[in-house]
């Protein structure tokens, strides 16, 4: 399986999905129950190819500022959102992060974990493993490593997905709970 035909399978589920998430791995699975053992393996390796590409600081910057912080299994659901998102937004979002200032994330979440899972469903079923990764990720992400303090200077369009309408994080609520990330 190529490139091209990879970004078809992944493209077609975004679009009949509308977006939301849920829907999207139901597509997505219902595709690769479509395709033979050796296209899925195929399918497998080029996603592994796509996550190795989108392993960059710039683009852990991003998923850093629209999610008001971001682990690195936050930054593996990051980069898989990215992805199930289509080849259009992958792309623009590789070479420049800051494209993501125009992009709708469903239910205002970048980090949403579930899409590989969906994948790998799929591939566990049918071959009984998931097959060994050929694409490694490598030790650290490729760029310029950035500081959290200054993070937000690097792509000020990015804001936090979090932030209510006066651009400032959200306080404790009513009830007193503290928000996610003041747990931490």
């Amino acid at each position: 399986m190529n490139e091209n035909a990879f970004w078809e399978i992944i493209d077609k589920a975004h679009e009949a999905s509308k977006g939301d998430m849920d829907e999207k791995c139901a597509q997505l699975k219902s595709a690769l129950h479509g395709l033979s053992d050796d296209d899925l393996r195929a399918f497998s390796e080029q996603y592994d190819r796509m996550d190795h590409k989108a392993y960059t600081w710039p683009l852990w910057a991003a998923a850093y500022i629209l999610n008001g912080g971001c682990s690195d299994d936050s930054f593996m659901d990051f980069r898989d959102t990215l992805i199930s998102m289509g080849s259009r937004v992958f792309s623009e979002a590789v070479e420049d992060p800051s494209s993501l200032s125009s992009v709708s994330f469903w239910e205002d979440d970048p980090c949403i974990e579930g899409y590989r899972y969906a994948i790998n469903d799929v591939l566990e079923e049918r071959l009984g493993e998931l097959p060994p990764r050929r694409v490694p990720l490598p030790e650290n992400p490729s760029g310029e490593e950035w500081d959290e303090d200054t993070v937000e200077s690097l792509y000020p369009q990015l804001k936090c997905l979090d932030d209510d309408s006066t651009g400032q994080p959200e306080q404790e609520d009513k009830a007193g709970e503290k928000p996610w990330w003041k747990f931490w």
